[in-house]
């Protein structure tokens, strides 16, 4: 008895720890994206400090500085903040839910899913005019409808007698495939103004982000995000196996489902208005790993603060290191992403 209570006694203390750990690195990591958050405003063609920044927030400031935040800078910063939180919690959940540190939504392809239903969106409503047939407002909801339908066809065409985490993966890789075939083949028989359009989009940028995309995306992030974190108690079960979560009282195959379409919503709508930012979802669960350890109740809070701080600083060296030009943010996060993969790879060669 003594030995049982010694033992919950450094249980709990050594949760504790971790508490107090997460709590510590969770306030850093606000202060760090605060601090971003502000100097990205501030830096561009037209450089404003970041006191200025913080007057202009509170409605000080010139009418020209508020325009150029306002309405330039602002909607596009949220945006990327918004958009590499949603990728890195999705790439947590899944990484979680498949038991597999490799995955992520561009491997299962629901990335890619995406990426085909605006590539079609746009070879098939433009006219000859180079105009389209439809508002571009339906656009995002073409992106999480594609994002949506991959995703449920991956579940499914893994199920037998259940879904297990290794189907999951080969299913996603050969949908992948599938869907980067068809991106290509859309590209190339629509129209040949509408290529380079799309190309950038696929490589991920939020360029063009508006005060409208801003209403849309952040109640859509908040609440999915919310409910990720809600759930992070069934994410560590899952990862204890199937036939232990089972023994435990968990519901398998229905938690996985749930946890499948929150990080589909969260993939959806990061694509549908930013495009395939890739990798945000590999490398930033991984790096709070490394920095909180393997609970999702910290590891999902503080995956979402670094993938937002990825995005936003692959956004900004895009808009400012080769001004007056302007470089995808997707181009950035692949050039860092493809390298850590490989290391991942590398590193689990004997796993």
């Amino acid at each position: 008895m003594s030995e049982y209570r010694s033992f919950r006694i450094l249980k709990g203390k050594v949760s504790f720890l971790i508490d107090k750990r997460a709590t510590v690195v969770l306030t850093i990591l606000l202060l760090l994206a605060a601090v971003i958050f502000l100097w990205s405003t501030g830096l561009g063609d037209m450089k404003i400090s970041p006191l200025t920044v913080l007057k202009v927030l509170f409605g000080g400031g010139t009418d020209m500085e508020q325009l150029v935040i306002h309405d330039f800078r602002l909607p596009r910063i949220i945006v990327a903040l918004m958009v590499g939180m949603s990728l890195a919690v999705a790439g947590g959940i899944l990484q979680g839910m498949i038991r597999n540190p490799l995955a992520s939504p561009d491997v299962l392809g629901i990335t890619g899913g995406a990426a085909v239903a605006v590539v079609g969106f746009l070879a098939f409503f433009s006219d000859q005019n180079h105009a389209l047939t439809v508002s571009i407002k339906w656009m995002p909801l073409a992106a999480f409808a594609g994002a949506g339908i991959i995703a449920l066809l991956v579940y499914f065409l893994a199920w037998k007698n259940g879904v297990s985490p290794i189907r999951l993966v080969l299913i996603g890789i050969g949908l992948s495939a599938l869907m980067q075939a068809l991106t290509t083949l859309m590209m190339i028989v629509g129209p040949i103004y509408r290529a380079s359009q799309a190309n950038i989009w696929i490589t991920g940028t939020v360029y063009g982000s508006n005060w409208a995309n801003v209403v849309t995306l952040v109640p859509w992030t908040v609440t999915f995000l919310l409910i990720a974190f809600v759930m992070a108690r069934n994410i560590n079960v899952l990862e204890l196996g199937d036939e232990t979560a089972t023994g435990v009282g968990g519901r398998v195959q229905r938690q996985r489902f749930l946890l499948l379409l929150i990080s589909t919503a969260l993939i959806g709508s990061s694509v549908a208005f930013a495009g395939g930012i890739g990798f945000v979802g590999l490398m930033a669960p991984h790096m709070a790993r490394r920095l909180v350890g393997s609970a999702f109740g910290a590891l999902l809070p503080v995956s979402a603060f670094i993938g937002g701080i990825l995005v936003m600083l692959a956004d900004l060296i895009g808009r400012t290191l080769f001004s007056p030009f302007e470089i995808p943010a997707g181009v950035f996060t692949a050039g860092i992403g493809a390298p850590y993969f490989i290391y991942l790879l590398f590193k689990t060669r004997n796993a």
